[in-house]
């Protein structure tokens, strides 16, 4: 059965120096890249139209699909299939409990449910370091992050990594403990 690892967490709360962090310990844990619609930032994402889009939804390979920050971010089965390929294990960023639930649910694999957490303070000065040209709507998304955590407390989180306190490589084994106790 394939694997997969879903963090979720507000902007700037580690997800990707996390997932570089797996990658270095086992070279089984892959970035899952989303497809995005829109403009802005490119790296990290595979560039799609509109047209690909509604492709996709027509036939039903959308697993999850969310607007933010002027854009569309999609989770799409295609390239989850693609992916785990070959006993790869998907690290997929969430920034929605809707988008951990729709992938958990929505394309089959024994998928790992990671919350990692940093304060409000911390994901404004991370995202102001790393040049981000809208902290402003990561620290909004931040507040939508607190939101939806509070609003959903029956998740199950397998883990759960407070990131402030502790360094990428820590939290990256942490998570690597946790998918390889399971098997």
């Amino acid at each position: 059965m394939e694997r997969g690892i879903l963090l979720y967490g507000p902007p700037a709360s580690g997800k990707d120096t996390i997932t570089s962090a797996l990658a270095d310990l086992d070279r089984r844990y892959v970035p899952f890249t989303r497809l995005k619609v829109g403009t802005g930032r490119t790296h990290g994402y595979r560039m799609a139209s509109r047209e690909h889009l509604r492709q996709l939804e027509e036939r039903d390979e959308v697993v999850y699909r969310n607007d933010r920050y002027g854009n569309i971010y999609v989770v799409d089965r295609p390239g989850l299939r693609e992916v785990t390929s070959g006993g790869r294990v998907p690290v997929v960023h969430l920034g929605q409990i809707a988008g951990v639930r729709a992938v958990a649910d929505g394309f089959a694999a024994r998928w790992w449910r990671v919350l990692l957490w940093c304060p409000r303070a911390i994901t404004g000065q991370r995202s102001f370091g790393r040049g981000d040209g809208d902290t402003a709507a990561r620290l909004a998304a931040w507040d939508a992050t607190e939101r939806d955590v509070a609003d959903n407390p029956g998740i199950g989180w397998d883990l759960v990594v407070h990131t402030g306190g502790v360094s990428p490589r820590a939290a990256a084994e942490r998570i690597h403990a946790v998918v390889t106790a399971a098997g």
